[in-house]
């Protein structure tokens, strides 16, 4: 009996084996190169004749100026992404579900999820564009109400609520996908039931709509948990410029500066291996707590 039930599972574990190989050579084999960090790496003389150093390297990225800083930038924009990346499209899918001309509907849905599939190098040559100082429609509107131009990607006061808006308007669509598909789980007859008892669509949303909702919220919040370390590199390293280090350097920019640009590789690794042990513990908090209160399991 085991013996056929192998031979009947064998088909899928043979179709799972590209798979396992390919997060093999390209999750497990790099994790070799966590020695950079404790080595004067030498490309010429590579990974194992380059000489040990111990932790002198982690020593240096304690005290590397502004290190301090460039945690905090990447943990408050993180955190912002996350909190209205949960907010927004909750939003915007009670909004949606309230239109009842289905064409108007899927109109909308539309519309707010193109950007989704557009790279941040396309984004941020529009962004760039339109957020100008010059010439940009945002700053010729607010113009027209008497505001001086903002140097939205040029000044400090502004760039990290730019990277968050813009990562936002990118984004909310996708997300807005899953709270919509949440909503078609809820029983009609418990919004047919809170009609009888006299509700309006407010408290019908409030009383029906949220609760039913709930579950998905407060699982995907406690799996956003794992991504407060990652304030999303491709859009940081498209916007920004040497004038908004102060505010908008994270980790992972700081990771390639030190990297490829300064050629410190073991300081930049110890870098990236201080975020990666981070980002474990809060991944495994994150999906500790959708266990505890979504009921959410992996398997």
């Amino acid at each position: 009996m085991l013996r056929l039930r192998r031979l009947r599972d064998l088909p899928l574990h043979l179709m799972l084996l590209p798979g396992v190989i390919l997060v093999f050579v390209y999750s497990y084999l790099p994790l070799a190169g966590i020695a950079i960090g404790f080595q004067k790496f030498m490309p010429s003389k590579g990974l194992f004749g380059s000489p040990w150093t111990g932790l002198d390297n982690f020593h240096y990225m304690l005290n590397m100026p502004g290190i301090g800083q460039v945690v905090w930038n990447t943990f408050s924009i993180s955190t912002m992404k996350i909190v209205f990346g949960l907010l927004v499209p909750i939003v915007i899918a009670l909004l949606l579900n309230e239109i009842a001309a289905q064409r108007i509907k899927k109109t909308f849905q539309t519309l707010i999820y193109l950007p989704h599939f557009l790279s941040w190098i396309i984004l941020g040559g529009v962004l760039v564009d339109i957020l100008s100082p010059g010439h940009g429609i945002v700053n010729q509107i607010l113009g027209l109400f008497g505001i001086k131009p903002i140097y939205f990607l040029g000044n400090n006061n502004w760039f990290p609520f730019t990277l968050v808006a813009s990562d936002i308007w990118k984004e909310f669509g996708f997300n807005t996908i899953v709270y919509l598909a949440a909503l078609t789980a809820i029983n009609p007859s418990l919004y047919e039931a809170a009609y009888m008892d006299g509700a309006g669509r407010w408290k019908q949303t409030w009383h029906v709509t949220l609760p039913g909702m709930m579950p998905i919220i407060v699982l995907l919040a406690t799996l956003s948990l794992g991504n407060v370390l990652n304030a999303g590199f491709d859009q940081v390293f498209n916007l920004y410029s040497p004038a908004v280090y102060e505010s908008g350097d994270i980790i992972d920019t700081l990771v390639y500066r030190t990297g490829l640009v300064d050629m410190q590789y073991g300081v930049a690794t110890i870098v990236g291996l201080f975020k990666s042990v981070i980002s474990l513990i809060l991944i495994s908090f994150s999906y500790w707590a959708a266990y505890r209160f979504a009921n959410y399991r992996i398997f």
